[in-house]
């Protein structure tokens, strides 16, 4: 008995502790999915935008920053981070926290820019991912009041008798306005001389100025020069015309079989971000944009609302990439 009684307290303690171990590991076990649980969003959201202020992109991310901060109860905040085509924001998306607390907005140049630089600092396949199409911009071409083609009937006319003597002004190398403008090229087998700008105001500006003759820009940084009869709007590039400017024929309309092309704005996520946090953030944008408020909005821009889920955009920006590749390569298109 003494034997008994000498161990017993021993086993208890022994007990006692391994029970407390298996309480506190428990507790942890329990507490862990508890907290990657937590309702999203449980933290600011910050929005990337990959260019300066006041541009197409900026527009659209601000467009749905405050929906999204009535909608979620969390604060939204846009966050511009221009450079180098916009790898810069975009390199910093992807080297984010998965979390669901960083997106970003890009435009067209995210799908040219996987052809025109093959070492980018992100893969765009692995570690992107799409979150929603929020809307497609399709490019108005303009022309100098001064040029001798009043139509894109007569610009291409023109361009075919005199190669080389035509100027097109572009965004920058690798933009949608400089890779719609080689389309319309290869399109239409003539020649004209890319002058590439650093953004599209100075482009605009030497326009008006009558330093070259045509630019193609995004609608809403040409609607209220044209309007105003500062420059010449002479195509629409898409296959219907934009109610903000209904009397812009489209160049298929002209002639120009198949001839479209366009910026656009959807919004990404880190890949690794859950997927339920990528819908459900699809589904909120997709709801504010397709709200009256917003179409109104985006019809005076020229842009036709889009919406759509993560699977849709990914197949879109697919689809968007195999098409300017095969622009650039013909083109022989190199960054700057």
């Amino acid at each position: 008995m003494p034997e008994l009684a000498s161990v017993r307290p021993v086993v208890i303690g022994l007990s006692r502790r391994r029970f407390n171990i298996a309480l506190a590991a428990g507790a942890s076990a329990v507490g862990t999915p508890l907290v990657a649980q937590q309702a999203w969003p449980n933290k600011p959201i910050r929005i990337i935008v990959p260019y300066t202020p006041g541009g197409f992109t900026d527009q659209m991310a601000r467009l749905v920053q405050v929906g999204l901060q009535n909608r979620l109860q969390q604060s939204v905040m846009v966050d511009n981070k221009p450079g180098a085509n916009s790898i810069i924001g975009v390199d910093m998306l992807a080297k984010a926290p998965a979390d669901g607390s960083t997106f970003a907005v890009v435009i067209a140049a995210f799908a040219a820019n996987t052809t025109l630089y093959p070492k980018l600092p992100y893969d765009p396949r692995k570690d992107l991912v799409g979150v929603s199409l929020m809307g497609v911009s399709p490019l108005l071409a303009a022309v100098n009041n001064d040029a001798p083609f009043k139509t894109a009937r007569q610009l291409v006319d023109y361009a075919r008798a005199n190669p080389g003597k035509v100027s097109f002004g572009s965004s920058g190398n690798g933009s949608a306005a400089h890779l719609t403008s080689e389309l319309l090229k290869s399109l239409t087998k003539t020649y004209m001389v890319h002058i590439p700008y650093r953004g599209a105001v100075p482009a605009l500006t030497d326009l008006m100025g009558g330093q070259i003759p045509l630019f193609f820009d995004a609608a809403t940084g040409l609607i209220a020069q044209g309007k105003a009869g500062r420059v010449r709007l002479i195509g629409v590039a898409s296959d219907r015309r934009l109610s903000v400017v209904p009397d812009v024929p489209t160049f298929i309309e002209q002639g120009f079989a198949g001839f479209t092309g366009s910026t656009w704005a959807g919004m990404l996520a880190q890949a690794a971000t859950p997927k339920d946090i990528v819908k459900r953030m699809s589904e909120e944008v997709g709801r504010i944009i397709r709200s009256d408020e917003t179409r109104a909005r985006l019809d005076a821009m020229g842009t036709f609302a889009a919406g759509g889920t993560p699977e849709d955009f990914d197949a879109f920006i697919a689809a968007e990439t195999t098409k300017w590749a095969r622009v650039i390569k013909d083109a022989g298109v190199k960054a700057d």
